[in-house]
Protein backbone atom coordinates (compact mmCIF):
# COMPACT_ATOMS: atom_id res chain seq x y z
CA UNK A 1 0.00 0.00 0.00
CA UNK A 2 3.04 1.95 -0.38
CA UNK A 3 2.10 5.27 -2.31
CA UNK A 4 0.90 9.07 -2.14
CA UNK A 5 -2.27 10.67 -2.14
CA UNK A 6 -3.57 13.12 -4.24
CA UNK A 7 -4.30 16.37 -1.91
CA UNK A 8 -4.87 19.12 -4.19
CA UNK A 9 -1.69 21.21 -3.13
CA UNK A 10 1.84 20.44 -2.57
CA UNK A 11 1.82 22.09 0.88
CA UNK A 12 0.21 18.91 2.33
CA UNK A 13 1.56 15.78 1.67
CA UNK A 14 0.14 11.84 2.24
CA UNK A 15 2.06 8.56 2.26
CA UNK A 16 0.49 5.21 2.97
CA UNK A 17 3.13 2.60 3.92
CA UNK A 18 3.61 -0.94 6.53
CA UNK A 19 0.08 0.22 7.72
CA UNK A 20 1.24 3.57 8.47
CA UNK A 21 -0.55 6.71 7.08
CA UNK A 22 1.56 9.71 7.00
CA UNK A 23 -0.22 13.18 6.95
CA UNK A 24 2.84 15.60 6.57
CA UNK A 25 2.25 19.81 6.71
CA UNK A 26 4.79 20.72 4.19
CA UNK A 27 5.20 24.59 4.50
CA UNK A 28 8.76 24.26 6.11
CA UNK A 29 9.79 28.03 5.36
CA UNK A 30 6.76 29.26 7.24
CA UNK A 31 7.15 26.89 10.08
CA UNK A 32 4.54 24.97 8.42
CA UNK A 33 1.76 27.79 9.25
CA UNK A 34 -0.88 26.09 7.75
CA UNK A 35 -3.63 28.12 4.91
CA UNK A 36 -7.28 27.35 4.70
CA UNK A 37 -6.06 25.20 1.50
CA UNK A 38 -3.88 22.81 4.09
CA UNK A 39 -6.95 22.40 6.24
CA UNK A 40 -9.35 21.20 3.49
CA UNK A 41 -6.39 19.01 2.02
CA UNK A 42 -5.92 17.86 5.72
CA UNK A 43 -10.02 17.24 5.90
CA UNK A 44 -9.38 14.76 2.65
CA UNK A 45 -6.21 13.07 4.15
CA UNK A 46 -7.83 11.84 7.26
CA UNK A 47 -10.83 10.88 5.86
CA UNK A 48 -9.35 9.18 3.84
CA UNK A 49 -6.67 7.22 6.12
CA UNK A 50 -10.04 6.70 8.48
CA UNK A 51 -11.89 4.96 6.03
CA UNK A 52 -8.90 2.43 4.62
CA UNK A 53 -8.52 -1.05 6.42
CA UNK A 54 -4.72 -0.64 5.36
CA UNK A 55 -3.93 2.05 7.58
CA UNK A 56 -4.28 1.03 11.05
CA UNK A 57 -2.00 3.94 12.56
CA UNK A 58 -2.07 7.12 11.60
CA UNK A 59 1.40 9.85 12.20
CA UNK A 60 1.56 13.49 11.53
CA UNK A 61 4.43 15.25 11.42
CA UNK A 62 6.21 18.77 10.21
CA UNK A 63 8.25 18.91 6.95
CA UNK A 64 12.01 20.20 7.62
CA UNK A 65 13.01 19.42 10.82
CA UNK A 66 12.40 23.03 12.41
CA UNK A 67 8.58 23.08 13.17
CA UNK A 68 5.61 21.09 13.94
CA UNK A 69 2.77 23.15 12.83
CA UNK A 70 3.43 27.06 14.04
CA UNK A 71 -0.40 27.53 13.71
CA UNK A 72 -2.24 29.57 11.12
CA UNK A 73 0.17 31.09 8.31
CA UNK A 74 -0.56 34.85 9.06
CA UNK A 75 0.47 35.92 5.40
CA UNK A 76 -2.57 34.50 4.15
CA UNK A 77 -5.16 36.74 7.12
CA UNK A 78 -5.48 39.59 3.89
CA UNK A 79 -7.47 36.88 1.95
CA UNK A 80 -8.53 34.38 3.99
CA UNK A 81 -9.55 35.76 7.25
CA UNK A 82 -10.15 39.42 6.48
CA UNK A 83 -13.92 39.29 7.40
CA UNK A 84 -16.21 37.80 9.80
CA UNK A 85 -17.80 35.91 7.51
CA UNK A 86 -14.16 34.50 6.37
CA UNK A 87 -12.90 34.02 9.99
CA UNK A 88 -15.94 31.99 10.81
CA UNK A 89 -15.21 29.63 7.39
CA UNK A 90 -11.74 29.17 8.45
CA UNK A 91 -12.16 28.37 12.28
CA UNK A 92 -14.64 25.98 11.22
CA UNK A 93 -12.85 24.18 8.59
CA UNK A 94 -9.90 23.92 11.87
CA UNK A 95 -12.27 22.54 13.58
CA UNK A 96 -13.37 20.08 11.37
CA UNK A 97 -9.78 18.61 11.01
CA UNK A 98 -9.31 18.60 14.43
CA UNK A 99 -12.53 16.85 15.18
CA UNK A 100 -11.30 14.25 12.53
CA UNK A 101 -8.15 13.90 13.96
CA UNK A 102 -9.11 13.49 17.41
CA UNK A 103 -12.34 11.24 16.01
CA UNK A 104 -10.28 9.18 13.65
CA UNK A 105 -10.75 5.54 15.01
CA UNK A 106 -6.82 4.88 14.68
CA UNK A 107 -4.71 5.36 16.63
CA UNK A 108 -2.65 8.22 16.21
CA UNK A 109 0.77 9.88 17.20
CA UNK A 110 2.44 13.50 16.55
CA UNK A 111 5.58 13.11 16.10
CA UNK A 112 7.29 16.91 16.52
CA UNK A 113 10.54 18.53 15.88
CA UNK A 114 11.15 22.43 16.78
CA UNK A 115 8.36 24.48 17.10
CA UNK A 116 4.59 23.62 18.14
CA UNK A 117 2.88 26.19 18.46
CA UNK A 118 -0.79 27.93 18.45
CA UNK A 119 -2.33 25.76 16.33
CA UNK A 120 0.44 23.31 16.50
CA UNK A 121 -0.41 22.62 19.90
CA UNK A 122 -4.18 22.29 19.17
CA UNK A 123 -3.43 19.73 16.12
CA UNK A 124 -1.09 17.88 18.42
CA UNK A 125 -3.38 17.48 21.84
CA UNK A 126 -5.87 15.90 19.38
CA UNK A 127 -3.35 13.34 18.76
CA UNK A 128 -3.47 10.00 21.31
CA UNK A 129 -0.11 10.10 21.40
CA UNK A 130 2.58 12.61 21.45
CA UNK A 131 6.42 12.28 20.88
CA UNK A 132 8.70 14.53 20.22
CA UNK A 133 12.74 15.65 19.97
CA UNK A 134 14.49 17.09 22.86
CA UNK A 135 14.80 20.33 21.19
CA UNK A 136 10.88 20.87 21.16
CA UNK A 137 8.96 23.89 22.19
CA UNK A 138 5.07 24.32 22.70
CA UNK A 139 3.07 27.09 23.17
CA UNK A 140 -0.96 28.81 23.03
CA UNK A 141 0.17 32.26 22.24
CA UNK A 142 -3.54 33.47 22.49
CA UNK A 143 -3.29 35.60 25.78
CA UNK A 144 -0.56 37.84 23.76
CA UNK A 145 -2.61 38.30 20.30
CA UNK A 146 -5.73 38.75 22.21
CA UNK A 147 -7.35 35.50 20.88
CA UNK A 148 -10.25 33.97 21.57
CA UNK A 149 -10.11 30.03 22.61
CA UNK A 150 -13.20 27.32 22.03
CA UNK A 151 -14.37 24.80 24.54
CA UNK A 152 -13.40 21.95 22.61
CA UNK A 153 -10.03 22.85 22.66
CA UNK A 154 -9.46 24.31 25.67
CA UNK A 155 -11.33 20.65 27.22
CA UNK A 156 -9.09 18.24 25.51
CA UNK A 157 -5.90 20.15 26.81
CA UNK A 158 -7.18 19.89 30.38
CA UNK A 159 -8.25 16.30 29.79
CA UNK A 160 -4.76 16.23 28.96
CA UNK A 161 -2.60 18.21 31.26
CA UNK A 162 -5.07 18.85 34.17
CA UNK A 163 -6.79 22.81 34.93
CA UNK A 164 -3.93 23.61 36.62
CA UNK A 165 -1.01 23.44 33.74
CA UNK A 166 -3.71 24.37 31.06
CA UNK A 167 -4.33 27.24 32.90
CA UNK A 168 -0.85 27.80 33.28
CA UNK A 169 -0.21 27.62 29.43
CA UNK A 170 -2.81 29.73 28.56
CA UNK A 171 -2.27 32.47 31.37
CA UNK A 172 1.16 32.77 31.11
CA UNK A 173 1.27 31.81 26.99
CA UNK A 174 5.41 31.14 27.25
CA UNK A 175 6.79 28.75 24.89
CA UNK A 176 7.73 25.74 27.27
CA UNK A 177 10.56 23.53 26.38
CA UNK A 178 10.15 19.90 25.82
CA UNK A 179 11.18 18.52 29.24
CA UNK A 180 8.57 20.72 30.74
CA UNK A 181 5.94 19.67 28.13
CA UNK A 182 6.43 15.75 29.38
CA UNK A 183 6.34 16.86 32.77
CA UNK A 184 2.97 18.51 32.42
CA UNK A 185 2.00 15.28 30.39
CA UNK A 186 1.68 17.26 27.53
CA UNK A 187 4.17 15.09 25.88
CA UNK A 188 4.37 11.20 25.92
CA UNK A 189 8.06 11.06 25.10
CA UNK A 190 10.96 12.58 24.72
CA UNK A 191 13.76 11.73 22.26
CA UNK A 192 17.39 12.87 20.46
CA UNK A 193 16.20 14.44 17.95
CA UNK A 194 18.23 12.57 15.51
CA UNK A 195 16.69 9.31 16.72
CA UNK A 196 12.94 10.72 16.60
CA UNK A 197 12.07 9.20 12.65
CA UNK A 198 13.55 5.38 14.24
CA UNK A 199 11.70 5.98 17.04
CA UNK A 200 7.94 6.78 15.79
CA UNK A 201 8.29 4.67 13.15
CA UNK A 202 9.19 1.37 15.85
CA UNK A 203 5.98 2.30 18.07
CA UNK A 204 3.88 3.16 15.13
CA UNK A 205 4.95 -0.19 13.40
CA UNK A 206 4.46 -1.85 16.72
CA UNK A 207 0.82 -0.52 17.13
CA UNK A 208 0.09 -1.92 13.71
CA UNK A 209 1.31 -5.11 14.36
CA UNK A 210 -0.78 -5.75 17.50
CA UNK A 211 -5.01 -6.56 16.96
CA UNK A 212 -6.93 -3.83 15.52
CA UNK A 213 -10.16 -4.70 17.07
CA UNK A 214 -8.31 -4.54 20.85
CA UNK A 215 -6.26 -1.38 19.94
CA UNK A 216 -9.68 0.49 18.63
CA UNK A 217 -11.86 -0.64 21.49
CA UNK A 218 -9.49 0.61 23.93
CA UNK A 219 -9.42 3.89 22.41
CA UNK A 220 -13.52 4.22 22.79
CA UNK A 221 -13.47 3.06 25.87
CA UNK A 222 -11.09 5.32 27.21
CA UNK A 223 -12.73 8.16 25.38
CA UNK A 224 -16.02 6.83 27.59
CA UNK A 225 -13.67 6.33 30.89
CA UNK A 226 -13.31 10.18 30.31
CA UNK A 227 -17.02 11.01 30.55
CA UNK A 228 -19.06 11.62 33.99
CA UNK A 229 -20.16 8.68 35.63
CA UNK A 230 -23.54 7.72 34.17
CA UNK A 231 -22.31 9.54 31.29
CA UNK A 232 -20.84 7.01 29.77
CA UNK A 233 -21.56 4.01 26.97
CA UNK A 234 -21.35 0.65 29.31
CA UNK A 235 -23.57 -1.02 26.63
CA UNK A 236 -21.08 0.22 23.85
CA UNK A 237 -17.91 -0.63 25.72
CA UNK A 238 -19.31 -4.18 26.47
CA UNK A 239 -20.16 -4.59 22.78
CA UNK A 240 -16.22 -3.94 21.58
CA UNK A 241 -15.13 -6.14 24.33
CA UNK A 242 -17.15 -9.17 23.58
CA UNK A 243 -16.37 -8.39 19.61
CA UNK A 244 -12.82 -8.69 20.35
CA UNK A 245 -13.19 -12.34 21.93
CA UNK A 246 -16.09 -13.36 19.02
CA UNK A 247 -13.19 -12.64 16.59
CA UNK A 248 -10.91 -14.43 14.08
CA UNK A 249 -8.05 -12.61 15.79
CA UNK A 250 -8.74 -13.36 18.85
CA UNK A 251 -8.39 -17.32 17.66
CA UNK A 252 -5.24 -16.35 16.01
CA UNK A 253 -3.55 -14.60 18.88
CA UNK A 254 -4.28 -17.58 21.14
CA UNK A 255 -2.01 -19.83 18.41
CA UNK A 256 0.51 -17.01 17.60
CA UNK A 257 1.22 -17.43 21.06
CA UNK A 258 0.96 -21.25 21.67
CA UNK A 259 3.13 -21.72 18.56
CA UNK A 260 6.11 -19.04 19.71
CA UNK A 261 5.54 -16.90 16.26
CA UNK A 262 4.09 -13.15 16.09
CA UNK A 263 0.19 -13.02 15.37
CA UNK A 264 -0.80 -11.74 11.58
CA UNK A 265 -4.18 -10.09 12.86
CA UNK A 266 -6.97 -9.00 10.26
CA UNK A 267 -9.04 -6.70 11.95
CA UNK A 268 -11.60 -9.08 12.14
Amino acid sequence: MDGMLVTGTEKMLARKADGIGWMTFNNPERHNAVSMEMWQAAERILTDFAADPAVRVVVVNGAGGKAFVSGADISKFESERASEEAVAAYQAQTAKVYDLLAGCPKPTIAMIQGHCIGGGTALAVCCDMRICGETASFGVPAAKLGLGYPLSGIRRLVDLVGPSFAKEIFFTAKRWPAEDARIMGLVNRVVPNDALEAFVLDYAKTIAGNAPLTVGSVKVIVAEALKDRGASDEALCDQMVKACFASEDYIEGRRAFMEKRPPQFKGK
